[in-house]
């Protein structure tokens, strides 16, 4: 299941023992569009990890935080630290490889 982050949830991932996926779009965004449903399969998939979605025109906080250039953006925190980035859109197989690996 994806949930929607906002700012005031952040502790809640800072304080998690479990993977974080957090994917950074914005409603205007086709590839964050197109990549959307695939992101809500892999949460499904993956157990083991919490996935959430970050608007960026809603969260600038957010965005400014982790440093966000582009849309789609997703981000791989594991004890609260980043340890992957993908910028763009993926197909389902390379996202899932690539989570799968950094968590």
């Amino acid at each position: 299941m994806v949930q929607e982050l906002k700012k005031e949830a952040l502790k809640k991932i800072k304080d998690s023992q479990k993977p974080t996926i957090i994917k950074f779009g914005a409603v205007w965004c086709a590839p964050c569009k197109a990549l959307t449903p695939v992101f809500k399969e892999l949460s499904k998939e993956i157990k083991k990890a919490s996935f959430y979605e970050v608007n960026i025109d809603a969260e600038l906080e957010l965005a400014k935080k982790f440093k966000i250039m582009s849309v789609p953006t997703i981000i791989i925190l594991k004890k609260s630290q980043e340890t992957a980035r993908i910028n763009g859109f993926s197909n389902k197989e390379t996202l899932k490889s690539t989570i799968l690996s950094k968590i």
